[in-house]
């Protein structure tokens, strides 16, 4: 592998202006695919193969108008005021009118004339139906509906407007995302000492993104992409693209401060950290690419999309940046007397010379290698604990930033009407007899929601948490909805149990009604999405820990230093779900990140969170630890191979988790409840996995293992291939003469 990765070099190197010429033409391609055929987004959650989705799909064939977007006007009467005022109603009236008219809207219900008016008399609900599904909404039809409220406002009503139709997943990228390029670029700075190097990382990182990102917004038009997709691209793709350069550059760097020949530098660099990057970026890849065995379409295609920005990086680190070394030839290496020249001299020197940081602490780590583990494995598991209190649900409005109209709506209808009115429930009842429907229809409401009582709105008998039940036969008769109100909100795992009791229900509904009855609407359909990532998440983390081991295996040809990596990862996976529900479900500093609400936390974040810090954790294993085994293969004891591993590493890693932990960090400040939450679990993944596990664990437990950490079994040492992570295969340092370089520019 690394003999080929340097000839991969080596190449790029010499047929630089090539290399550049072909990247550009790539970028250059991206974008104008991306000007001319940039599709929209799609926010619309699907499950194939549940029983909701099946429902929704069969109802959008009876009645196809059933299938559009909704949305909910909701009017409340001052304190003290009803709305038998004719002054109101007269309001409401006109708002009905306007709304009517407004762009893709189908039909508006009348409050009045559907009797959607709470039994106080103080607020009222109209419907809004869409001619078309959410995704098929122009950008200015939801806009031309909250412009239509300003007589029921004139009026001295409180309105407020939401539904479906607006969703919570717009994601948009301000300034303060950018806080952690800037961070990025001066950690960058300080790393190497060199505006020149710290450039050149930059640069890579912006193309490989450029082209990744590009590439998958041209592509929207032609797949389901959700807009908190590119998102995720954009953070995985910013971070890793740096990481990656970072450790080939670093690696040249210093052969070049040995007085390593500029050519000769860029292949071996290519070939040995060349080599820890494609494992490594090979780990998030697959960990991103397995997102598509849940089943779930838009997970899959968040996956896939962060997984081919993760290989474009990876593409652009092996190729662009031997090229850009090629035109910057002897001008990246240290000069000589600077900071960045003595350190490497420093590294060079080993245990003569003045100790880093990194060789420092993990001398003192493994001082006491038992403390340590046992201090390291107790502080992270302490952090996990709320992890065990973990609970999923995908976003409603009620996860909207509290300034946005769909959040308050969401806020009034729940304390006007219940919050159950926000997740209703619909019950398909296909297959009737047009002759006796209506009579079917009355029995699955009776059954569901009860007999109504002498006092309006309360009924008896039913389902427990169900407040009422109200059918609609269909034109043609065949079929009939039954919309249920829960008594409970629609994250609310009282709401949970009514899909279960109600799909219980059911067999004994078809008996009596000779009809198919199945429970489906936007609630079930998220309340199945959850149910079943929360079942593959057991499975998710077996894969992946097992993926961890295997690849481990090969890079290290040992069987104890996968073993360790991957309980490793586990506990900072752990601590960091703990972090999550703490700040997101249990609301500890809320206020601090800018949360909008507390509660379950998103379904699939956990899925995410476990691929994208898989792969990350995984880059500072491999970085960190072949710099170790590099040192034992060539002879150095166990504690001694440690040190010269973190002497060399240390200082590379903590950059590479800085940068990482500040990209992340700055996707915290987005109102996007749900890149709100992946971008803080992997911040604090980042963090905990780089300096407590990688930097502080690791070197613990293998000074304690000793030589043991590198056994391997004779039997699978002859079956495994070697792959030759450290480079020991490639050819000695060439004498020949030189290639011509370019000239330094002049000073």
């Amino acid at each position: 592998m690394a003999t080929l990765l340097a000839r991969l070099g080596r190449a790029a190197y010499r047929s630089r202006r090539l290399v550049a010429a072909i990247w550009v033409a790539v970028l250059a391609g991206v974008v104008a695919v991306l000007v001319t055929a940039g599709g929209e987004f799609d926010d619309t959650f699907t499950i194939p193969g549940s029983e909701s989705q099946a429902a929704l799909d069969r109802l959008a064939e009876l009645q196809p108008e059933a299938a559009g977007a909704s949305a909910q006007i909701v009017f409340a009467v001052p304190e003290g005021a009803t709305l038998a005022d004719p002054r109101y109603q007269s309001a409401i009236a006109e708002v009905v009118a306007e709304a009517a008219q407004a762009p893709q809207v189908a039909a508006v219900a009348d409050p009045f004339t559907s009797q959607a008016i709470t039994p106080d008399g103080r607020a009222a609900l109209a419907t809004v139906e869409y001619e078309v599904p959410r995704e098929n909404l122009d950008a200015g039809s939801l806009d031309a509906l909250e412009q239509t409220t300003g007589a029921a406002e004139d009026a001295g009503l409180e309105v407020a407007v939401g539904g479906n139709a607006f969703g919570t997943t717009g994601v948009q990228i301000g300034p303060t995302e950018f806080v952690g390029v800037a961070v990025a670029v001066l950690v960058l700075v300080l790393t190497f000492g060199s505006l020149l190097a710290a450039g050149m990382n930059l640069l890579t990182a912006i193309v490989g993104i450029g082209v990744g990102l590009g590439g998958l917004l041209g592509v929207s038009s032609l797949i389901s992409l959700s807009s908190t997709a590119p998102t995720l691209a954009l953070m995985i793709g910013l971070a890793v693209g740096i990481d990656y350069a970072l450790f080939i550059l670093s690696r040249h760097r210093g052969q070049l401060a040995a007085g390593m020949h500029p050519e000769e530098s860029a292949a071996r660099a290519t070939g040995t950290a060349g080599t820890a990057v494609v494992f490594a970026g090979l780990t998030v890849v697959i960990a991103l690419a397995g997102l598509s065995v849940v089943g779930i379409p838009f997970l899959s295609v968040m996956g896939l999309a962060a997984a081919a920005t993760v290989l474009v990086a990876v593409a652009v680190a092996l190729t662009l940046l031997p090229a850009l070394m090629g035109f910057a030839g002897r001008r990246l290496a240290p000069k000589p007397g600077s900071r960045a020249a003595l350190r490497e001299a420093a590294l060079a020197a080993g245990d003569g010379g003045r100790r880093s940081m990194g060789e420092r602490w993990a001398a003192l780590v493994t001082r006491r290698p038992l403390v340590t583990v046992l201090l390291s494995v107790i502080g992270l598991g302490v952090l996990a604990l709320p992890a065990a209190q973990l609970q999923l649900a995908l976003p409603d409005n009620g996860a909207a930033a509290e300034d946005t109209t769909q959040r308050q709506a969401y806020d009034l209808i729940s304390e006007t009407f219940g919050p159950g009115l926000n997740g209703p429930l619909v019950v398909l009842v296909d297959g009737l007899d047009p002759a006796t429907a209506q009579q079917a229809a009355g029995q699955v409401a009776l059954a569901v929601g009860g007999t109504p009582t002498q006092t309006p709105g309360q009924f008896e008998g039913g389902l427990d948490d169900v407040a009422y039940a109200v059918p609609n036969v269909l034109p043609d008769g065949t079929a009939a909805l039954v919309t249920v109100i829960p008594e409970s909100g629609p994250q609310d795992e009282a709401t949970s149990d009514l899909v279960t009791a109600l799909r219980d229900l059911a067999p004994q509904l078809e008996q009596q009604t000779g009809a198919d009855v199945a429970v489906t609407g936007q609630t079930a359909i998220a309340i199945d999405v959850s149910d079943r990532l929360d079942d593959a998440l057991l499975p998710f983390a077996l894969v992946v820990v097992g993926l961890a081991v295997v690849l481990l295996l090969l890079v290290f040809r040992s069987v104890l230093v996968p073993i360790k990596a991957a309980v490793g990862f586990l506990l900072s996976v752990g601590a960091s779900f703990g972090a999550v529900v703490a700040v997101f479900q249990w609301g500890w500093l809320a206020d601090v990140f800018g949360v909008p609400t507390t509660g379950p936390i998103i379904s699939f974040m956990p899925v995410i969170l476990m691929a994208v810090l898989f792969g990350l954790a995984m880059d500072y294993e491999v970085f960190l630890v072949s710099r170790m085994r590099e040192e034992y293969v060539h002879g150095a004891a166990p504690r001694a191979a440690v040190l010269a591993g973190a002497r060399h590493a240390s200082r590379v890693v903590v950059a590479a988790a800085l940068i990482m932990f500040s990209v992340f960090a700055s996707f915290v400040t987005i109102d996007d409840v749900i890149v709100k939450a992946i971008a803080f679990g992997l911040a604090v993944g980042i963090l905990l996995d780089a300096f407590v596990v990688r930097m502080t664990l690791v070197p613990a437990v293998l000074a304690l293992l000793g030589r043991s950490a590198w056994w391997l079994p004779r039997w699978l040492d002859r079956v495994l291939p070697d792959l030759d992570v450290e480079g020991a295969q490639l050819s000695p340092v060439s004498t020949a003469p030189a290639p011509r370089e370019p000239q330094p520019a002049a000073h």
